[in-house]
């Protein structure tokens, strides 16, 4: 698993597998962004998912482009995009359908996300 305050992308199936295998066993919050190239408001809200990764870094963010793994974006039932999905243990526990900052922020504190002191 790479380290803390970074969002791992995820571009293979036997990357994303290996990951989130690692995530699950870390027991720490997973978010993930589903995103594409070509959604506008994936693009606006990457940077934000970014700079969240940075402050929460007892969460682990993951990336997936849908168009690349289709199968994970099926297997998650993702029918939007952006759409922010918090598993903790392999349970889905909340999503977020939108680039909505403020409902991922509280998401995140909701689920036990922690921001880091400077």
């Amino acid at each position: 698993m790479s380290g803390e305050g970074e969002v791992i992308a995820c571009h293979t199936i036997e990357v994303w597998t290996e990951q989130l295998k690692a995530a699950n066993e870390s027991k720490k919050l997973i978010v993930i962004d589903f995103t594409a190239v070509w959604c506008p408001p994936c693009r606006f809200i990457a940077p934000v998912f970014v700079d969240m990764a940075k402050k929460f870094l007892n969460v682990v963010f993951f990336k997936i482009d849908v168009d690349e793994l289709q199968s994970v974006a099926k297997e998650f039932k993702v029918e939007a995009m952006p759409t922010f999905l918090f598993m903790r243990e392999g349970e889905i526990v909340d999503r977020v359908v939108g680039a909505r900052k403020d409902d991922i922020h509280k998401t995140l504190k909701k689920h036990g996300g922690v921001v880091a002191s400077a």
